[in-house]
C-alpha cells in the first residue's frame, strides 16, 4: 500500500487546525462579567438623564446589551464578548452625552442671568433726571 506523502500531510495540518479552532471556542468564556458592566453603565446613563438627551445613543446601548445577552445565553461567546464591550461605550457614550448637555444648560442659564443682573446693575447705576 502506497501512501501519498504529500496528502497525508495536508490532511494531518487541516485535522491540526480544526482542532485548534475548536479549542479556542470550547476555551473562551461567557462574558458575563462584561455584561454586567455593561449594565451598569446602561443604568447610570438612563439616571443621568440619557433617555431625553441622548435617546439615540442610549437605544444602540440597550440594543446591543440585550443581543450580548442573548449571544451568552446561545453560548456564543465572541460576539457576547464584543456586543457587551459596544454597549459598554455607547452607554457611557450616552451619559457623557446627558451630562454635557445639562452642563451646557446650565452655562446659558447662567449667563442669561449675568446678562440680567448687569443690565440691573446699569439701571441701578444711572442717574435719574
Amino acid at each position: 500500500m502506497k501512501v501519498d506523502l504529500a496528502k497525508w500531510l495536508k490532511g494531518a495540518a487541516v485535522t491540526t487546525v480544526a482542532a485548534w479552532g475548536l479549542a479556542a471556542c470550547a476555551s473562551t468564556p461567557i462574558p458575563n462579567e462584561k455584561i454586567a458592566v455593561a449594565k451598569d453603565s446602561v443604568q447610570r446613563a438612563e439616571q443621568s438623564g440619557a433617555p431625553e438627551l441622548a435617546p439615540v445613543e442610549l437605544a444602540s446601548a440597550k440594543d446591543k446589551l440585550n443581543r450580548a445577552e442573548k449571544a451568552a445565553a446561545d453560548r456564543d461567546a465572541q460576539p457576547a464578548t464584543l456586543l457587551a464591550e459596544q454597549a459598554n461605550v455607547d452607554a457611557q457614550l450616552a451619559e457623557a452625552t446627558a451630562v454635557q448637555q445639562k452642563s451646557h444648560k446650565a452655562a446659558m442659564e447662567f449667563d442669561a442671568s449675568m446678562q440680567a443682573l448687569r443690565a440691573e446693575s446699569m439701571r441701578s447705576t444711572q442717574p435719574t433726571q
